[in-house]
């Protein structure tokens, strides 16, 4: 028998969540209505009161009945009582309903769950950019049809499905086992030839390479399961989405990017992949300050601009700040030919000022704790990958 969590409005949407509450032990399971209500009373009575989690997360509402504070306060509270709850092993999934307040509530709690975790999210905004409630997490997000207003044939009818979904998930056997340790790694499309060498000689030496695309969000979902402590390794091979944090172009990582590898206190290898080139898309999309500059149109859709001296002397910067925080075994290393395929000598984005300015950076600002190597080689030349899949096994081992 599985327990659910019913997170819920309950001042609001109560009878809804009640609902769900009913058939999920209807199917034979436990389910405890959670109360993240912020303003009236209650419609039914919550198995655990809001008062309960902001106690356990050490917050307050305050005097002001703002509902826009009391829901911030709330979104803060409610991933702390529920990790809590997962830690101890009293649930073993999550469901709830709602709308915008609900939504941002209940998936804030979702993220600060483990991958894997059952968490399902029946919302009025399901059907649009759900990016900022599911973040890099495996948040199942349910349409809702109607509005979560009252129960009537739709909404019976959908609840009923949900309930039946997020039972499905937590009594659901997994058979995987942790057979091999995970390595995670970074690539583009410039840096491709690197990362499937480097791996395979990593995979013959026992290990499992997860691959995540430097697109903005596979950053950012790689940069979530290293924090997650499954990963073992760090093969950050491409560094490229703090080109466009940078210069404000489209597939940022965020601020944050390279920071879970030291938090987590992991070994890993870093280089400055493919930092010379910010992705924008169509060519109508490249902001205005940016005429003149050194563009390659990768396709239709997408174009990439060059980044200049200046530019690669911040990223430089900014690449061995972020490094000096590591704390387990790290090395950096360096392609002295070219950081992607068209920036090697006779490509488009070819510049060796930029690449010296980028270079110097790093050495300048690198703590000399940190081992670097220079490969006189591209980036994609196999003497290079091997020295990347190299040092992070000796990393690994040491």
């Amino acid at each position: 028998m599985a327990t659910i969590a019913v997170i819920g409005t309950l001042d609001s949407k109560g009878h809804e969540h009640q609902f769900v509450a009913d058939q999920i032990r209807s199917a034979g399971h436990s389910a405890l209505l959670v109360d993240v209500g912020t303003l009236g009373e209650t419609q039914v009575a919550p198995d655990i009161k809001r008062d309960e989690i902001l106690e356990v997360a050490g917050l307050k509402f305050g005097e002001a009945e703002d509902r826009g504070e009391r829901v911030g306060v709330m979104a803060k509270a409610l991933p702390i009582y529920l990790n809590k709850l997962v830690e101890d092993g009293k649930i073993d999934g999550v469901i709830s309903l709602g709308g915008g307040g609900g939504t941002a509530i209940s998936t804030a709690g979702m993220r600060a769950l483990p991958i894997g975790f059952p968490k399902l999210m029946v919302s009025t905004l399901a059907s649009g950019n759900t990016a900022h409630y599911v973040g890099t997490n495996d948040i199942v997000m349910f349409p809702s049809i109607v509005d979560v207003a009252g129960l009537n044939q739709i909404s019976k009818t959908i609840f009923a499905r949900a309930a039946g979904a997020i039972c499905g998930m937590a009594k659901a056997k997994t058979s995987i086992v942790e057979e091999k340790p995970i390595i995670v790694a970074s690539m583009f499309g410039n840096t491709t030839e690197c990362v499937d060498h480097a791996r395979k000689i990593l995979e013959e030496k026992g290990y499992e390479v997860l691959v995540f695309p430097a697109t903005g969000t596979g950053g950012k979902t790689m940069e979530s399961l290293i924090e997650s402590g499954m990963v073992k390794g760090v093969l950050d091979i491409t560094t490229t989405e703090w080109a466009d944090e940078l210069i404000g172009a489209t597939l940022s990582a965020g601020p944050a990017r390279l920071e879970a590898t030291g938090k987590a206190g992991i070994p890993a290898i870093v280089t400055p992949g493919c930092l010379d080139m910010a992705n924008f898309g169509e060519p109508d999309t490249v902001p205005e300050k940016y005429e003149g500059r050194n563009f390659y149109h990768h396709n239709p859709q997408v174009t990439l601009m060059r980044t200049n001296a200046e530019e690669c002397s911040q990223l430089g910067k900014i690449l061995a700040e972020k490094v000096n925080a590591y704390t387990a075994p790290v090395t950096v290393l360096l392609p002295a030919k070219a950081i992607s395929i068209i920036s090697a000598e006779g490509q488009p984005f070819y510049d060796a000022e930029a690449d010296a300015a980028l270079f110097s950076a790093i050495k300048e600002n690198l703590f000399d704790s940190v081992e670097l190597i220079e490969v006189d080689a591209e980036i994609n030349a196999p003497e290079f990958s091997n020295a990347c899949a190299e040092a992070l096994l000796k990393n690994l081992a040491g």
